[in-house]
Parts: C-alpha cells; sequence; structure tokens
C-alpha cells in the first residue's frame, strides 16, 4: 500500500512558479481580509451568487443539471428537489452551507468525511452516502471513437479505509511542521484523495468541497465571494490533463504533484483578482449601477457580450444591463455590434476623445 507523508514530499514543490503563486495567494489573503471586514454588508449579494454558482457548477462537472429558476429556488432553501438531479443539486448544497458555517469545527478524519458524504445524499436513499465504496472502481475516459478506456485505477476497496485514514494523519502531520506552508499541502491532498476515489459517486463533488474547508481552515475565504468550483468548471479540460499528470506513477509513488499543484494555486489566484475586480466597483458606494455597467465595458478589453456583463456584475438584473446597453448606446457612449444573439458592444472611445 502507498505511504502517504508530506513531511519532505512537499520540499520538492519550492520551485520559482510555485513560490511566486503562493506569495500572490499570501499578498491577496491580507487585502481580502481588509475588504472584507469593511464591506461586510455590501458583500452578502456575493455571498448568496457565489453559493448559487457552486453549486451549480460543481454539479454541471459531473453532469447534474437542472433549470436556472429551480437552482436559485433549491440553493436558496425556498423548495424541496424533485427528481434524483435535484436531490443531489440539494444536497451538495447542505454541505456546502455546513463549511461555510463550520469549518473551524471540521476535523480531517475520515470519519467527518463520511459524515460530509452523507449528507451530499441525505435526500437519497439510505446506504447511498457515508459509506466507502464496498466493489472497486476505475476511473475512464471515452475516446473520439466512443470507445471506454481506463484513465486510472484507484486504490482497492479493501484498502480504501486504511488509505483515507492514512491520507487524514499525514495532512494533519505536516501542519504542525513549522516551515511547512498549509496552501502547498492542500492541493497534494485533494490529489490523493481523487486518486483513492474512496466512494462509489461524488468524489469530485466531495474533492470540491473539501478544497474549500482546507482553504478557509487556512484563512483563505475568496470561495465565499467568488465561486472556486465555477472558475475549476471554466478550466475542467486543464483540471483534467493536470490531475492525469500528477496521478502517473501515483501507486508506485513515483508521481510529480506539481502540474495539480500549479493548477489549483492558478485557480485560488484567479478567484483573488475576480474578488478584487468585482468588489471594486461593488465598494464604491456613490456608483450606481449603471455607472457600475458602463466602467465595466469601458475597462474591458475588446468587445463584450450582454451574458458577460451579467457575468461580470452578478449582483445586478438582466432587466436593469438590458436597459443601460440600450440607454447607453443611445447616448453614444457604447457602440452595439452584430445581431441578434451575436450582439456585442465596445465603448465608444472615439466620443470619449471629443469630450
Amino acid at each position: 500500500m502507498r505511504k502517504y507523508d508530506y513531511r519532505e514530499k512537499w520540499k520538492k514543490l519550492l520551485t520559482p512558479e510555485i513560490i511566486s503563486l503562493l506569495t500572490s495567494i499570501h499578498e491577496y489573503k491580507g487585502e481580502q481580509r481588509l475588504i472584507a471586514e469593511r464591506y461586510a454588508d455590501v458583500l452578502t449579494d456575493l455571498v448568496d451568487i457565489a453559493r448559487i454558482q457552486s453549486t451549480e457548477s460543481s454539479n454541471k462537472i459531473e453532469g447534474i443539471y437542472t433549470s436556472d429558476e429551480r437552482l436559485k429556488k433549491i440553493v436558496l432553501d425556498k423548495t424541496m428537489p424533485r427528481n434524483r438531479n435535484e436531490q443531489e443539486i440539494a444536497g451538495y448544497r447542505d454541505v456546502l452551507n455546513t463549511i461555510h458555517e463550520n469549518y473551524d469545527f471540521i476535523p480531517i478524519r475520515a470519519t467527518l468525511l463520511l459524515q460530509l458524504h452523507r449528507d451530499l445524499y441525505k435526500f437519497q436513499g439510505a446506504g447511498t452516502g457515508g459509506v466507502f465504496k464496498n466493489v472497486d472502481n476505475t476511473i475512464e475516459e471515452v475516446d473520439e471513437n466512443g470507445k471506454a478506456k481506463i484513465r486510472f485505477q484507484p486504490v482497492s476497496a479493501w484498502e480504501t479505509p486504511e488509505a483515507v485514514d492514512q491520507l487524514c494523519a499525514a495532512y494533519n502531520q505536516v501542519l504542525k511542521e513549522p516551515d511547512v506552508d498549509p496552501l502547498l499541502i492542500m492541493p497534494m491532498f485533494i490529489l490523493d484523495f481523487l486518486c483513492i476515489h474512496p466512494f462509489r459517486d461524488g468524489n469530485g463533488r466531495m474533492s470540491r468541497l473539501l478544497t474549500l474547508l482546507l482553504l478557509y481552515q487556512g484563512g483563505y475565504y475568496v470561495g465565499k465571494y467568488i465561486s472556486i468550483e465555477k472558475l475549476i468548471e471554466r478550466t475542467k479540460d486543464s483540471y483534467y490533463e493536470d490531475l492525469q499528470a500528477s496521478s502517473t506513477g501515483w501507486h508506485e509513488e513515483l508521481n510529480d504533484y506539481a502540474p495539480f499543484v500549479k493548477y489549483l494555486l492558478g485557480v485560488v489566484v484567479a478567484s483573488y483578482r475576480e474578488f478584487f475586480e468585482r468588489t471594486k466597483l461593488i465598494t464604491s458606494v456613490k456608483m450606481s449601477k449603471p455607472e457600475r455597467i458602463a466602467e465595466e465595458i469601458k475597462n474591458h478589453i475588446g468587445t463584450i457580450t450582454k451574458a458577460q456583463l451579467v457575468e461580470q456584475v452578478p449582483d445586478v438584473s438582466q432587466t436593469t444591463v438590458q436597459r443601460t446597453l440600450t440607454e447607453l448606446t443611445k447616448q453614444g457612449k457604447i457602440i452595439k455590434l452584430g445581431a441578434g444573439r451575436y450582439i456585442k458592444y465596445r465603448w465608444n472611445w472615439d466620443q470619449e476623445d471629443e469630450q
């Protein structure tokens, strides 16, 4: 059985590229804390939006969907799930809420991982969640001809309970080391969790929930305001490529953690940058919503669509976005390009220069 011990392995990851990512995140952490404390009331909308986007994206990666309207009602706990997909979405919502509210009181132990997995499937039949796999599973991929092939063979079912115990023990042990950066250990833990693949179903979603949990426990709260799961969904091709690269030779303890570590740290950096971009406008209390929309278009390089704008100002309704686009076009401040669903907009810098 593979041995789980991070005490020396993390030192091999201190490359200039990874150190640069760690440094950026540490700097962002302090800036974000000040903004979050000063504008807690203003940022409430971002928290709700991130919860909706996180629940949607993490489930979409696994092919679990519902309508936008139903999704919002389920995440805000305003309706009961109607089918299996919605049951899984509601379960994710509840575990996400548990992590948001109780991250300091969730030790990294096998028993707690089982409880979180149980809650992930709480709306389904008994025994669906909260137990480790009882049969061996495989991670497969389908080629361009539709043929399935094994991409990775996880730990066998009979070895899984001990493997998870050792994984959790190794994580807790290395965090006692005075010089270790918890931010570096977090993606190593997540990679090993995915390689063990301890559950019959839900491993991917559990890994993303655990990513948030470990980040919060380390004081990195950006996932409360910006959906890390959504950023992973946007870059899922890179996610799977780097996961594959870092899992090669895993059973023989010859794998290289670096690709997956760089990927996940890059996602965290991107989350912080998006946080600062959004809060730059939201915390400008003198700026109205139409003014914020105009500022987004003005600061955007090239053209921008209505859908992109809605994503950039998620606390502003689509109606307000459309009304503002129409008004800005009439005023000549923006230029409308294309027609129908291919409409794009850009800032009219010629008019700006004339003023």
